[in-house]
């Protein structure tokens, strides 16, 4: 959502942008193995009428543990899209830094925006070396590093200058009186709203708060992207209730009509370079809210 802002707010302060907005890209082994179903082909889609701003979700089709193959081929749809649309030079914003090796062949100024410490997330080694390449890449040849806290400032800061620009959320969108929704379950629920991620969520604390409060149940909103493990463990709660992804119109319904709001994330290295919106969110709602002590909430 940091990255939707900023774009709105850029495309409003200039009335003479054009912005092509490179979505994470769709997995398509991966869908295979969930849905059974290969997944739609690469779309290039206007999203506003005047043709300001534009939308590439394109598709990973080798899993990158064969080889540099697919990360090369996200780099080649997305040169495509920007010929296609024929921006001569861009200005580089890349927040995946899957996508630094575009800097070194295309040359375009570029601005690196960190909002997750990566190198902390525990991987493979060969995984760890790509990604501390990719991050001096980026470090050293970005005109502009932006850091999400102070955390990541002091961590990036030794190599580079980095300016903080902290997270936010549209206040009166939150606060606005909203319906609640109707897959919201009945009676009393304590509510997360975000992406769930092996890395961020601590998933055996959800199901100890759910065991504890029930028969109320404990909803989750959010991009589904946990291990199978950690999903089939949550799902074998009867009161847990997985709601997937919903759009960013409808979220503060869910989030007004909870009994509580949680934050049940980990606390590591990796959450402690986070400014979690969510905690903008809860403050703009007014609603009671439990959360572990992790960066951005601890204050």
């Amino acid at each position: 959502r940091r990255n939707q802002f900023l774009v709105s707010e850029l495309l409003a302060a200039d009335a003479g942008a054009r912005v092509l907005f490179v979505e994470p890209a769709v997995d398509v082994a991966h869908a295979v193995l969930r849905t059974g179903r290969i997944p739609a082909g690469v779309k290039l889609r206007q999203i506003t009428p005047d043709g300001w701003l534009y939308a590439l979700r394109p598709r990973k089709l080798l899993p990158r543990v064969l080889g540099p193959w697919a990360d090369r081929s996200l780099r080649r749809q997305v040169r495509r899209a920007v010929a296609t649309l024929k921006m001569d030079r861009p200005t580089l914003w890349v927040n995946d830094s899957i996508y630094a090796p575009l800097l070194e062949e295309t040359r375009w100024p570029a601005l690196y925006d960190i909002t997750d410490d990566w190198l902390e997330v525990a991987c493979a080694p060969r995984e760890r070396r790509r990604r501390e390449r990719r991050e001096q890449v980026l470090l050293r040849q970005a005109g502009v590093v932006t850091v999400c806290s102070s955390e990541l400032a002091k961590r990036r800061g030794q190599d580079a200058t980095v300016r903080v620009i902290p997270n936010a959320v549209d206040a009166a969108h939150f606060a606005a009186p909203a319906a609640r929704p109707s897959d919201l379950p009945a009676g009393r629920c304590a509510v997360y709203v975000g992406t769930l991620h092996d890395e961020r969520l601590d998933v055996a604390l959800v199901i100890d708060v759910a065991r504890s409060i029930s028969p109320a149940g404990v909803v989750l909103v959010g991009p589904d992207c946990l291990a199978p493990g950690s999903r089939s463990h949550l799902l074998a709660e009867p009161n847990i209730h997985l709601l997937g992804a919903r759009p960013y119109t409808v979220i503060p319904g869910y989030l007004q009509h909870a009994e509580v709001v949680i934050v049940p994330h980990l606390v590591s290295p990796f959450t402690e370079s986070l400014d979690p919106i969510k905690g903008y969110e809860i403050l703009a709602v007014g609603r009671p809210a439990v959360a572990t002590a992790v960066a951005g909430l601890r204050n």
